[in-house]
């Protein structure tokens, strides 16, 4: 059975322990992505690979982080049910 969680905490995205990592297939867009990693100061490594397909996710996802998700507000059991019926929830739908 493989372990999944290590205990260990990773270094946040594009710094010095945990460099992003991007495949380009040309001059170009070396030069392009070059240019967007100098501009924010994040670490990185690119490899140019004409040959692969191109694989930029790691700087997606700096530029784009993930937006923590907000749970929605669960209903109380002796809440008034939300369908309206003027009963308590764990009395009506609840169940």
């Amino acid at each position: 059975m493989e372990k999944i969680f290590n205990g260990k905490k990773t270094a946040k995205l594009g710094t010095a322990k945990n460099p992003a990592v991007v495949n380009v297939q040309t001059e170009e867009k070396l030069k392009e992505v070059t240019k967007i990693f100098e501009k924010n100061g994040w670490k990185y490594t690119i490899g140019l690979k004409p040959d692969k397909r191109e694989d930029i996710t790691a700087l997606e996802r700096l530029l784009n982080p993930p937006k923590p998700m907000i749970a929605e507000k669960k209903v109380g059991r002796n809440e008034p049910c939300p369908c309206g019926s003027g009963k308590k929830y764990k009395k009506c739908c609840g169940k």
